[in-house]
């Protein structure tokens, strides 16, 4: 993701925005996430007007985190008290490195376009700017301005130093990176130099009111270059904000990446089946189901606040209707919202460690601990056990997971087949990793299309989904 063009590296003006109040906004998300917050939610506090810049240097620091820190620490031993400050000298730093990365001759590779790159003596001046701005960061100018000219003059043998660390070489936590290596012995390393890539804005066509071709032609009209890697997508060459984009109004289409589009494609489903879609928010599945058959719905969800976003896609996208019904509440406690109908279909996209969207929250390595997995784990059997009993005999479920972890996916099908001897196991794609182009030989899009482009046109660049497994179950009888 870019820094936006009107991001300015002067100080602030009425109507601009200055790189020192895009550092600060930074810092303060930082900030957030070292203390167990969300990117999301720190960034939707966000100055609206410093929103933009400061999620697209927030998610480039994500991204560079552990080698922020280890060059912060080589350059400051002793953690500042100050944790606001700690975040700043973070921020700089990986902006720092950045820049240089970018001119520097002998670096392996060079930031691509959605990473934001600064001039170095900029970041100086801007972030010591963004020190002398701040109430509780003013006195700590001076050291700001001397670690970060130290990194410049120094930088050879501090980015040595701190690369003798493996947070600062994998950017990834060490537990994280030992799962990898130990589930994916051979393709570790993709995986985690893939979650340092953003992700490809790609959208689902709601064919109830547009098709491929018509949103297509839509965004070449106003310049914007797309193409369709399969049925139903559609792929921006660069992210733009949605609301900006033709056809979003009339909820022509809807922002979902293409693992996930697999989900209502994977389950069978006809007009006037009783469907659960448990956990449903924020309701892009449960949309994409509705858009395929003309549904008796329940769209299920324990949080109140996110429900409503799905009440909110559903009304965009013209799909609420009385045959939609909207619960909240614990899907693993059935007591407290079955009407004791058997469902026809469920779709489980059951809670995770959400491990392989770190393309687009890349936040989420530094706030899962590894003993998240197996809470996880035990919280997703206990909701797919309750799921089945109130599936109707010779219904289908499909679990999902946006996981690339065995034991939220693979580990989890193998041991709910064995309590359950009425489950009959289904083709379905599997695990599927971000590092497989849509497409490819390898690619479960040729499992389920044939065709994997629209007309036979080849993509224009390679895409791919998110980390995300599916498993789908008959029950018999």
């Amino acid at each position: 993701m870019r820094v936006f063009s009107h991001v300015q590296d002067t100080p602030s003006r009425p109507g601009r925005i200055s790189l020192s109040d895009t550092l600060l906004a930074a810092a303060q998300n930082v900030q957030a996430v070292l203390a167990g917050r969300s990117l999301s939610d720190s960034l939707a506090a966000t100055d609206p007007a410093l929103r933009a810049s400061a999620q697209a240097v927030s998610f480039h620091v994500m991204r560079r985190l552990g080698l922020a820190t280890a060059l912060r620490e080589a350059l400051v031993p002793r953690k500042p008290t100050n944790p606001l400050l700690d975040a700043l000298l973070r921020v700089a730093l990986a902006l720092l490195e950045t820049a240089a990365a970018a001119t520097d001759p002998d670096a392996e590779s060079r930031p691509g376009r959605e990473v934001p790159v600064y001039a170095p003596h900029t970041v100086v001046d801007q972030a010591v700017r963004a020190a002398g701005a701040h109430r509780k960061l003013k006195p700590f100018k001076g050291l700001v301005n001397g670690v970060l000219r130290r990194f410049l003059r120094e930088r050879p043998s501090i980015l040595a130093q701190a690369l003798r660390d493996p947070l600062a070489q994998y950017n990834h936590p060490q537990w994280w990176v030992e799962r990898l290596q130990q589930a994916y012995p051979e393709h570790w390393q993709a995986l985690l130099e893939a979650a340092d890539r953003p992700g490809p804005l790609a959208l689902r066509v709601n064919a109830r009111r547009a098709h491929v071709e018509q949103v297509l032609d839509a965004f070449d009209a106003a310049g914007i270059e797309a193409f369709s890697p399969m049925p139903g997508a559609v792929v921006l060459a660069e992210p733009r904000p949605v609301q900006a984009l033709p056809g979003f109004e009339e909820g022509w289409w809807s922002v979902q990446d293409l693992s996930a589009q697999l989900a209502a494609r994977l389950l069978p489903v006809h007009d006037g089946m009783h469907v659960l879609d448990a956990c449903a928010a924020p309701g892009g599945k449960a949309a994409h189901l509705l858009e395929q058959a003309d549904l008796q719905l329940t769209a299920l969800d324990f949080d109140a606040q996110r429900l409503a976003r799905v009440s909110d896609t559903l009304q965009r996208l013209g799909l609420l209707s009385g045959k939609v019904q909207l619960r909240c509440a614990d899907a693993a406690d059935v007591h407290a919202w079955w009407n004791g109908e058997p469902y026809e279909a469920i779709l489980a996209d059951v809670p995770c460690t959400a491990s392989g969207v770190l393309r687009r929250h890349p936040d989420i390595r530094w706030l899962r601990r590894e003993d998240d997995l197996a809470r996880t784990a035990a919280l997703q059997r206990r909701i797919v056990d309750a799921l089945w009993g109130v599936l109707k005999p010779g219904g289908h479920l499909l679990y999902a997971t946006c996981s690339i972890f065995p034991e939220e996916g693979e580990l989890q099908a193998q041991a709910f087949m064995r309590r359950h001897g009425n489950a009959q196991r289904l083709p379905a794609p599997g695990q599927i990793l971000p590092i497989i182009p849509v497409g490819s030989a390898d690619s479960c899009s040729r499992t389920i299309w044939p065709h994997a482009h629209v007309q036979g046109v080849d993509a224009p660049f390679p895409v791919t989904g998110d980390g995300f497994y599916y498993a789908l179950f008959a029950k018999k009888g």
